[in-house]
């Protein structure tokens, strides 16, 4: 036996020294030889939706705005950061997810040649639809920290970029709109249809789209510099949102491409989220057609019930998600004519010459966002009745109505309320009871930048005034 198996061995090597190279044996045959920039560009766009959308420790804006309440586990109704993780996901989810694959997408758009088939207009489209999201990534971004790494970000030969002034990088930021702008055509097309989540490639929208981003901008900087807030809302708003057609809204469906918040309302059974006493109140107290839609009953009494916000309670004897807020598919609004309404409600409030009148276009962003979530006319018309609603009778002062009447409006949409109600400063929320901090005007740096990136990190919060979440940005100027 031995002999034999001595025989065979020298055959075996001899044949191994007759084989080719086998370096090719490495190459990566199911892997694509060029990533192409349509998937980057769809894989950014739902990357920074679905933070948008998302609810528990990784988007707790639900409970800062007081749109949730918490049952059992109160560090999200508590301004409980720390625990909660938002500022180190909203950090990376929005410059790795999103940003970094937008960047991607640009490049490549950028060294294509057109052809028959992408023609220079199209490639044009195509870049600008990529900039206008990066661009709102970014406001989610600078709206959210302040100071941040924008000139030197995303180069991953750059390790310690640098933070760049938050007002600066804002003004760069409606640049870049009105150079996308000046990019987009009708004589082209845009992505396909199942490549652009948000318009299916409709370049129309795109354009409608931008100038309301320059409207939502604009009314920003408001209070911090009302001269340039003007300018750009009164230029933006006759090409903005002015029917449902042209909703920036993402659709949803069954797993996994369900709504983030579906996660935790039903697949994890997360018996925990409920509605906030302060927010019930109100919808109670005008029979408020969107009650149904945004909230359940209690399953212990069968009537509506709000909890305390930062207080346990029992989760059978508060309200809790509706069916169709917990819905897997239920659209996540980006941008929709009812925010449009009032933007243009408070700008003809502040003398802005954008048309209509105040009550008109309040009652418009009222009546859109009720229609919205299912409500008939009928429902419109009395809603608008009630003395304490109407614009002529409610009370407060102008801007206090359209915030009062918008707070309600945006619900699912607390990315933008948290905007509104630090530059607004209303309604005025009760903190909640045993919160850890003042309420919110920022979020922390992630604790990573403090150890990798220190010396920058150091020096942006200083210039910002510290980092700690009451820290006023610099639009926040009340």
């Amino acid at each position: 036996m031995k002999k034999s198996i001595l025989y065979i061995l020298p055959a075996v090597l001899l044949l191994g020294a007759c084989t080719k190279d086998i370096s090719s044996y490495n190459n990566q045959t199911k892997k694509a030889a060029v990533v192409p920039a349509a998937p980057l560009f769809t894989d950014g766009t739902l990357s920074l939706t679905n933070q948008l959308a998302a609810n528990g420790g990784g988007n707790i804006t639900l409970h800062i705005v007081g749109y949730m309440a918490q049952a059992i586990i109160e560090d999200n109704a508590q301004y409980n950061f720390q625990t909660a993780g938002m500022p180190n996901t909203q950090w990376n989810t929005l410059y790795e997810g999103c940003l970094n694959n937008l960047k991607r997408a640009d490049s490549i758009l950028s060294t294509t040649i057109p052809d028959a088939t992408n023609s220079a207009a199209t490639l044009a489209n195509r870049r600008a639809c990529v900039d206008i999201t990066a661009v709102y990534a970014w406001y989610i971004l600078v709206t959210s920290y302040g100071n941040i790494p924008y000139s030197q970000a995303l180069n991953p030969d750059n390790l310690f970029p640098k933070y760049d002034d938050q007002q600066a990088i804002y003004m760069d930021l409606l640049k870049r709109l009105d150079n996308d702008l000046s990019k987009l055509s009708t004589g082209g097309s845009g992505f396909a249809l199942s490549e652009d989540l948000w318009f299916g490639g409709n370049i129309p929208n795109w354009i409608t789209f931008a100038n309301s981003l320059k409207v939502v901008m604009g009314m920003t900087l408001a209070d911090v510099d009302p001269t340039t807030a003007k300018s750009v809302v009164e230029a933006a708003s006759p090409n903005a949102i002015t029917s449902v057609a042209q909703n920036c809204i993402m659709k949803y469906g069954s797993q996994p491409s369900n709504n983030p918040m579906y996660a935790n309302f039903v697949v994890a059974k997360r018996n925990d989220y409920v509605a906030p006493k302060t927010l019930m109140d109100q919808l109670l107290s005008n029979a408020d057609p969107r009650l149904t839609s945004y909230y359940g009953k209690a399953s212990s009494t069968g009537k509506y019930v709000g909890a305390v916000m930062g207080v346990q309670t029992t989760y059978s004897t508060v309200s809790g998600p509706s069916t169709k807020d917990s819905a897997s598919n239920l659209p996540y609004v980006v941008l929709d004519y009812s925010e449009m309404e009032f933007l243009r409600a408070e700008a003809v409030a502040r003398g802005y010459n954008v048309g209509g009148t105040v009550e008109s276009h309040y009652d418009e962003g009222i009546r859109q966002s009720i229609k919205y979530w299912g409500g008939a006319d009928s429902s419109v018309t009395r809603y608008l009745a009630d003395p304490s609603v109407a614009y002529a009778t409610a009370a407060g002062t102008d801007l206090q109505k359209i915030a009062l009447q918008k707070w309600i409006s945006l619900y699912n949409h607390p990315d933008h309320e948290w905007i509104d109600i630090r530059r607004l400063d209303w309604p005025a929320l009760p903190a909640p009871v045993g919160a850890v901090s003042g309420f919110p005007n920022r979020l922390y740096y992630p604790q990573n930048e403090q150890t990798v990136n220190g010396t920058n990190y150091t020096q942006a919060a200083s210039a910002i005034g510290g980092d700690k979440v009451e820290t006023k940005l610099f639009w926040d100027k009340n």
